[in-house]
């Protein structure tokens, strides 16, 4: 994340034109998706046009850092000849342009087939991801992602701390694409997807905070921040999931 205050220069004048003048390192490309993203916010407001910018404003840019150097170093932590295991940092996402996957297919460019992720993290999210290097081992692998032959466990720290030291919780799931907001019922409504999330406690904080492991069984569009905060144990700085 890129925080800048707006200098009497530019007073009055177009966003994109200070920040391509004020981030080094970013492309006309990255810029223009991160408006469309809503990953800019001027004095706490999110921003998808090319406004205008006024004499001390201040701007925030969500961009990964990785994204802004020539040269992305990967965080390799497992390699052979049928899978890649990278840890993915925060503020880039999985898959899609200027993402993860993009950039191990540039180191990759020679290979006949590119690696191909086996599963996602959300953008803010850091952790392991395992990709593919070939047709077969991709389909082995989804296969046993599908049939949860495959673990997945995640780290999360959050308000509160649970009465029960594990469980087992089922809920439905709504996206809102067009406002950027995530709901969650506990009971079916149309447009809404089912949910099963669990957790254990791993160290509950004398400051009223918590630490889980969270296994989820199916795997929808922040699922994690989006059950854990229905429940009344939010992830410490999330700020996206609304009640419904």
């Amino acid at each position: 994340m890129k925080k800048l205050i707006v200098n009497e220069k530019y007073n009055g004048k177009k966003l994109n034109t200070f920040l391509l003048d004020n981030i080094p390192n970013i492309s006309q490309n990255l810029l223009y998706k991160t408006l469309r993203k809503k990953d800019i916010k001027i004095n706490g407001k999110r921003v998808n046009d090319n406004v205008t910018i006024f004499f001390n404003d201040e701007i925030l840019v969500y961009i990964s850092d990785e994204l802004l150097t020539s040269s992305f170093n990967l965080d390799i932590i497992y390699e052979d000849d049928n899978i890649l295991i990278i840890n993915k940092p925060k503020n880039i996402e999985t898959t899609g342009e200027n993402s993860l996957t993009s950039i191990i297919h540039k180191k990759y460019a020679q290979n006949n087939l590119q690696p191909m992720p086996c599963h996602r993290l959300d953008r803010n999210t850091t952790g392991l991801i395992i990709f593919a290097k070939s047709e077969e081992v991709l389909n082995i692998m989804l296969t046993k992602f599908r049939n949860h032959e495959i673990e997945k466990h995640y780290l999360a720290l959050v308000y509160g701390i649970p009465k029960k030291q594990h469980r087992r919780i089922e809920s439905y799931l709504f996206k809102d694409s067009k406002k950027s907001k995530v709901y969650i019922s506990d009971e079916f409504k149309k447009g809404y997807q089912k949910i099963v999330t669990s957790y254990t406690i791993i160290e509950p904080k004398k400051d009223n905070t918590c630490l889980l492991d969270v296994e989820i069984e199916t795997g929808k569009t922040h699922q994690i921040r989006a059950h854990l905060a229905h429940i009344g144990y939010p992830i410490i700085g999330d700020r996206k999931i609304r009640k419904k």
